[in-house]
Parts: structure tokens; sequence; C-alpha cells
């Protein structure tokens, strides 16, 4: 009789053992998921900001030849002008 109490128990203890362990497994891989998760749509922002420059460098080198940016940057970076064009300067600033 005490055989087979024992052997109860212990059936017991090894079932509640396996159920904590099989709960602390599945906690543990939902942590690592919820992770990846994560990671995942940070990268997927990181890939939407790549591609929105991509974007805008592909939108200049295909205007980087027209009349309209070669004197946008004559203009802003070598502060040229038309020979009639006035041209006012803010000394505010």
């Amino acid at each position: 009789m005490k055989n087979i109490k024992r052997k109860n128990i212990f059936k017991k203890l090894l079932i509640i053992a396996f159920l904590i362990y099989f709960i602390y497994t599945l906690i543990s891989q939902q942590r690592t998921l919820n992770s990846y998760a994560n990671m995942k749509n940070t990268y997927n922002d990181d890939i939407e900001m790549a591609q929105e420059k991509n974007q805008e460098l592909q939108e200049m080198k295909d205007n980087i030849n027209s009349d309209e940016y070669i004197e946008q940057i004559a203009r802003e970076k070598l502060d040229m002008y038309y020979p009639n064009e006035r041209v006012y300067i803010d000394v505010e600033n």
C-alpha cells in the first residue's frame, strides 16, 4: 500500500514538474518571439527610410542635368544671377 502511494505521489510530482517546465518554456519562447517581432518592425522601418532616401537620390540623379537644377545650384551655391536681375539681400540675417 505504501509503495502504491509513493508511486502515485511520485507520478503527480513528475507531472507537476513537467507542467511547470512546459509553462516556463512557453513563456520564454513567447518573450523571444516578441523580441523578434520588435526587431522585425525596427528593420522594416529602416528599410522604408532607406527606400525613401533612395527615391530622393534617384529623383536628384534624374534632375541633375536639367536646366532648372543647374540654375538653382548656380543661384544658391555660386551666387550667380542673370545680368539685369535685381537681387535683394536681407541684412538682418
